[in-house]
């Protein structure tokens, strides 16, 4: 248990410090300027209002509406409104299922929310096939989710890969530093 607490406090921070990524946006307006602010990690509430703004606008296309919902998501995540932006997220995958991201925040969302562990992986499966633009994150995420389930060797080898899409970042290396592996004979039969 003290292992869980400490690797999604590392994940909380990870997101504190921009392991989520904003989604780009064709639009420019507010819609532009929400994604700025949750690029940018700006004041929470006036960016938010901003984000409804956008949203209330009504002239974006589904890809960046979807986009902005992402954004003022990351927003929420950002102030601890985990069930606000996990239905944010969850708003942008119905509006356009192709965008990683999307389900890359859910997954750290459900994590950092708790007691969802499988969701989480799910979603980030989901994410690193549709090819996100920070696959480490998605990676490292899965390895705690994986850990947090029992799942060792899925948790290690996602550490691996986290470290392999990153490798100037130390975190997926330090956290397989934890890990022995054991090779075994297999009997022949």
């Amino acid at each position: 248990m003290q292992q869980r607490h400490m690797l999604v406090a590392g994940l909380l921070a990870m997101a504190a410090g921009g392991a989520d990524a904003a989604v780009s946006i064709v639009a420019g307006g507010m819609a532009r300027e929400c994604f700025l602010a949750a690029e940018l990690k700006r004041d929470y509430r006036t960016s938010v209002d901003i984000c409804d703004r956008a949203l209330e606008e009504g002239n974006l296309s589904r890809r960046d509406r979807a986009a902005t919902m992402v954004n003022r998501g990351i927003l929420f995540m950002h102030a601890r409104a985990l069930d606000r932006a996990i239905s944010d997220y969850r708003v942008a995958i119905r509006l356009q299922p192709k965008i990683a991201e999307s389900h890359v925040n859910l997954g750290i969302a459900l994590l950092q929310r708790g007691g969802q562990d499988r969701l989480a992986i799910a979603a980030l499966t989901q994410g690193l096939e549709l090819g996100p633009s920070r696959p480490e994150i998605a990676y490292y995420t899965r390895a705690v989710a994986h850990e947090i389930a029992g799942n060792a060797r899925e948790a290690y080898e996602d550490y691996i890969a986290a470290a392999a899409a990153r490798p100037d970042w130390d975190e997926p290396v330090e956290q397989l530093k934890r890990f022995t592996v054991e090779r075994r004979k297999t009997g022949s039969g």
